[in-house]
């Protein structure tokens, strides 16, 4: 092929990708409900399957109680179990752990999913391990079936890769949307944690798709609240230190988790056979099977109990220590599985701890226990995850209530700047850096061009300063800017202002360095 004939070729891809770019904005609300109503569908039939798994286990275990041959069979079933789950990783490695570092990545350039195997060993695998007793959340496998779901959609339906990223992004929205029945904190979790800015396109397509996801789940398991409370009080403003104190004891327990997950993914690569791996945590499930069976599983029935008042201080602090640890041994070998869940568990047995000690001392009414266990699950979020406004809204739609938003807000800006303070790593950016450090990650192999967005924040290091001052990566070209809902086209000497939206093309195998890049010159404030 001649150089001119590879010019041309190129520039009708370019040509074409800002056309389609134009065209998919108004397709886009559209496209992304019907991706939402595939990721209900598919989501709402792991929340089925990991359901039924959960009641069974439990009558099996209640049963196996009184028969040695239940219990022989009980342990051939885990064994089973773990077959499955050991399979689906060494056929697809990228089905590992969460999914959302995963799914990160890929926005990011830096993967390359087979979004169909991804699909099916996330969902058989996550159905085997966390069905099978491990200590790990839905809502993670949820986000990168909804991703992969996104992909599929756009790879059937030959869209380009700048519009598989949007769709991508609407399959993640949705598969929290359907994992929780929380739509408003699938939108803001795509907002704050994948792409860390505000998109108008991102936010009305996420939103259209995971409406559409939460209302097919919502057919299926109703529409009531995850979790469930008699009665929400509201706390005396007088009392508001406590909610800031336990902001902080939280934003330092939520650096201490994270730095645990590290030990253990450290702990699990030093044993190499990999049934050694398999045999810790089958082992764990065995002995609590019969010690304590509750401790199975995700444990988000323990939230409603724990703000019941059930539970004594004794009591509380041994589910604390047992969660952390099982939760903890469970994600550190890579089974797919989240720790949402497990999470806002420990951070509600946290704050009904908090409450159990000080209640005495302050001569504080236990009847607040409910508040302090919704604030824990919020501030402990805040603390681990670093969204503390996708946390805000995933605790007021799965308690269903909005009385405790002022607390929800000052628990997790207080657990926020505290693990922001002891330097602590965002749990999804630790697990993706480890994970592309470790070489898991495929590249993307097409040489498509893709057209990436960045907004001018106010005080970063291009605000004020001319195109032609900018270095930018080779290879990547300023296409257009918004400026006040206008788009034009710059050129050298063209000053940006905080507030401009810049749209970018370049070779897809450029798009992870240049959107490292842009977070560094355009979002990055420089004193």
């Amino acid at each position: 092929m001649s150089k001119k004939t590879s010019r041309r070729r190129r520039d009708s891809v370019t040509k074409e990708t800002i056309q389609r770019k134009e065209q998919f904005k108004y397709q886009l609300l559209l496209q992304g409900a019907a991706v939402g109503v595939l990721v209900g569908i598919v989501v709402g039939m792991f929340r089925f399957a990991l359901q039924k798994a959960e009641e069974i286990r439990n009558l099996y275990i209640a049963a196996a109680a009184h028969s040695v041959l239940l219990t022989v069979c009980g342990i051939l079933i885990l064994l089973f179990c773990t077959a499955v789950v050991v399979f689906c990783l060494k056929r697809e490695p990228l089905c590992s752990g969460s999914g959302i570092p995963q799914v990160k990545g890929e926005l990011r350039g830096h993967i390359n999913a087979n979004w169909l195997q991804v699909i099916l060993a996330k969902f058989l695998g996550g159905v085997a391990a966390i069905g099978g007793g491990l200590s790990l959340g839905r809502e993670g496998p949820s986000i990168q079936l909804g991703a992969m779901v996104g992909k599929g959609f756009s790879r059937l339906t030959n869209r380009l890769r700048t519009e598989e990223k949007l769709l991508m992004s609407c399959g993640a929205g949705a598969g929290l949307a359907a994992a929780f029945s929380a739509p408003l904190a699938g939108v803001v979790f795509v907002l704050e944690e994948m792409h860390k800015n505000f998109s108008k396109e991102v936010l009305l397509s996420t939103m259209a798709a995971a409406v559409c996801a939460d209302c097919i789940v919502s057919s299926i398991f109703g529409l009531s609240p995850v979790f469930h409370f008699e009665e929400i009080l509201q706390i005396p403003l007088s009392r508001y230190w406590m909610v800031a104190l336990l902001g902080i004891l939280l934003g330092a327990f939520g650096v201490f988790y994270n730095r645990t997950i590290s030990f253990m993914q450290d702990f699990y690569g030093k044993l190499k056979p990999i049934w050694m791996k398999a045999a810790v945590p089958l082992v764990m499930v065995v002995a609590l099977a019969f010690l304590w069976p509750e401790m199975l599983g995700s444990g988000h029935h323990l939230v409603g109990e724990a703000a019941s008042g059930l539970f004594s201080l004794k009591v509380l602090a041994a589910i604390l220590v047992v969660k952390f640890l099982f939760s903890g041994f469970s994600f550190g070998t890579g089974a797919p599985g989240g720790i949402f869940l497990p999470l806002l568990v420990l951070g509600s047995i946290s704050g009904g701890l908090f409450t159990e000690v000080l209640s005495p001392l302050l001569g504080f009414e236990e009847s607040y226990i409910s508040n302090f266990v919704i604030l824990g699950m919020a501030g402990y979020f805040s603390a681990i995850v670093r969204a503390p406004i996708t946390g805000i809204i995933l605790i007021s739609e799965m308690t269903g209530s909005l009385n405790n938003l002022l607390g929800l807000s000052l628990v997790s800006l207080m657990a926020y700047l505290t693990a922001e303070l002891m330097k602590g790593q965002p749990v999804y950016d630790q697990l993706l850096n480890r994970m592309l450090e470790g070489g898991i990650s495929k590249k993307p192999k097409r040489s498509n061009k893709v057209l990436i967005e960045s907004e001018v924040y106010l005080g970063s290091q291009v605000a004020g300063r001319s195109l032609a001052e900018i270095s930018l990566p080779a290879g990547c070209l300023v296409v257009s800017i918004l400026r006040d809902e206008k788009e034009f086209v710059p050129n050298g000497s063209t000053v940006l202002e905080s507030g401009d939206k810049l749209i970018l093309l370049c070779d897809e195998a450029f798009a992870a360095e240049l959107e490292d890049k842009l977070d560094q010159m355009c979002k990055s404030v420089s004193i």
